[in-house]
């Protein structure tokens, strides 16, 4: 059973890289008709959930919540709960992706998301990386499509007819939860990730932090300095309210714990 560090009114699952990776492995082979969809909450998404109900009821509606991000697992041992790791949805796709090779039959992926030709160059690469893995489908929508039900329609027609197991979406955050939250009894797969920039990572779209970053905790840093116009903005936002929100949340955790 999956220990569950509940905290900033979400349930985050407990877990390894390696445990996530091999569970969803089990799921995409298994029978299950439902789609299955994982988050990776930040510090930016615990600061989006507080003003918005319906990004809270698509945390609430995914079979696995993953940390992705240092100072939510800091935050988890402040607090007693402490979460093994970060599981970053960049980190867990080519995980999971290297789970194919173990599989009977070959792991069918739709990459969703990303800018025109990127998905296309990822798909080249997942393809000579990991043989055991068949991309049966991308699109890259076009900008504003969540607002269009006739655009909603042809992305969840073009899934369907890929038959894909798993669906990789790279939309960016809430948008990419949201619609998969909206959609998901739609979505032929049978799990979906949320997995914000990771078809760009894979393309050489852009680039990851050095892995030292990512470790230490700094691969925000990396980012602003590679993608200031886009991020610095948003960083410098989360870096004054977060810091609030976790007060809060700690202040309630020692109330509850002193009852």
């Amino acid at each position: 059973m999956t220990t569950k560090c509940t905290m900033f009114g979400i349930e985050i699952d407990a877990i390894s890289m390696d445990t996530a990776a091999k569970t969803l492995a089990r799921w995409l082979e298994s029978p299950h008709a439902r789609c299955r969809y994982v988050v990776t909450p930040n510090v930016d998404h615990i600061v989006k959930l507080r003003n918005s109900l319906a990004f809270q009821a698509a945390y609430a509606g995914a079979s696995m919540v993953l940390a992705d991000g240092k100072p939510l697992v800091l935050a988890s041992r402040m607090m007693g709960r402490a979460l093994k790791e970060t599981v970053p949805g960049s980190d867990l796709v080519p995980s999971l992706l290297h789970q194919a090779r173990s599989m009977n039959q070959p792991m069918r992926v739709f990459l969703l998301g990303a800018g025109s030709g990127v998905a296309q160059r990822a798909a080249r690469i997942i393809a000579q990386r990991w043989p055991n893995v068949l991309i049966a489908g991308t699109y890259s929508p076009p900008f504003g499509f969540e607002t269009l039900p006739s655009e909603c329609n042809r992305i969840l027609y073009e899934i369907a007819a890929a038959e894909p197991d798993l669906l990789i979406v790279g939309l960016g955050a809430p948008k990419q939860e949201l619609w998969v939250h909206e959609y998901r009894a739609r979505i032929h797969a049978k799990v979906a990730i949320c997995a914000g920039a990771t078809i760009d990572f894979i393309a050489g779209e852009k680039a990851r932090a050095p892995v030292w970053m990512r470790k230490t905790g700094l691969e925000w840093l990396h980012r602003i300095v590679t993608e200031p116009r886009r991020l610095l903005r948003r960083y410098a936002h989360d870096a004054l309210v977060f810091p609030t929100v976790l007060v809060k949340e700690l202040v309630s955790n020692a109330v509850a714990r002193n009852k």
